[in-house]
Parts: C-alpha cells; sequence; structure tokens
C-alpha cells in the first residue's frame, strides 16, 4: 500500500488520512488546547473515499499518522456493460473494468478522471 508518514498538525481539511487501514478524505479538524499535563489534542472526522464510512480520530497533534497516495487518473470509457464499464486509462492505455456508480450517467467515448490506491479505484 502506497503511503507515508506525517505528523497530525501538518493535516488539514481536505486532504487524506489512513483510519483504521482505510484511505478517508478530511471533512473537519479541530485542535484543544494543550492542558497541565499533557500536548495539544486534534480531533479528525474523516470520511472514507472508497467505502463512504464516516470515521473519527483523537490524536496528539505531535504524533506521526499515515497518509496514503492516491493517484488521480484520466481515462476513457470504452464500453458499458449493463453496470460495468470498460476503461481505457489515457497515460498507460491499460483496459480496466470499473463498476458504474449509481448517480453517474456514461457513454462510450466520454472521458472520465478517477482515484486509484493498489487495487481500489473510484471515479470522480
Amino acid at each position: 500500500m502506497a503511503k507515508q508518514q506525517t505528523e497530525v498538525r501538518d493535516l488539514q481539511e481536505g486532504s487524506y488520512v489512513m483510519i483504521d487501514d482505510a484511505a478517508c478524505k478530511i471533512d473537519s479538524y479541530s485542535t484543544a488546547k494543550p492542558g497541565k499535563h499533557g500536548s495539544a489534542k486534534a480531533r479528525i472526522d474523516a470520511r472514507g473515499v472508497f467505502d463512504g464510512k464516516k470515521r473519527s480520530l483523537s490524536q496528539p497533534v505531535d504524533a506521526k499518522i499515515w497518509v496514503p497516495i492516491i493517484d488521480r487518473k484520466q481515462g476513457q470509457v470504452v464500453s458499458v456493460d449493463g453496470d460495468d464499464m470498460q476503461v481505457m486509462d489515457l497515460e498507460t492505455y491499460e483496459t480496466i473494468t470499473m463498476r458504474i456508480p449509481e448517480d453517474a450517467d456514461v457513454s462510450p467515448d466520454d472521458d472520465i478522471e478517477y482515484l486509484e490506491m493498489d487495487a481500489q479505484r473510484k471515479i470522480v
């Protein structure tokens, strides 16, 4: 899995973070002041990129956390068959099969943008 390590204080809304071994996009980020015997804490609310589940995390701001490396790629729809479609990556020209999202209206020769991490893919 492509990921890197960073401190919690370097995160911001809209960036990605790993929570429970799932890639998540941060919806809200807030910090609490340091107490008498402790360090400042950060609260992160995020939504899974590929599964859509809400997750939250509370960590000290100087703690290390994993950040996934998610590639944003361009593709072209080659064919549509029921709930699946064939997409050709415009950089490598490889053909991959993807599930069509419920709210998407795609037809052959449409250009799409998708996110890819390891073997997981999602249309943007």
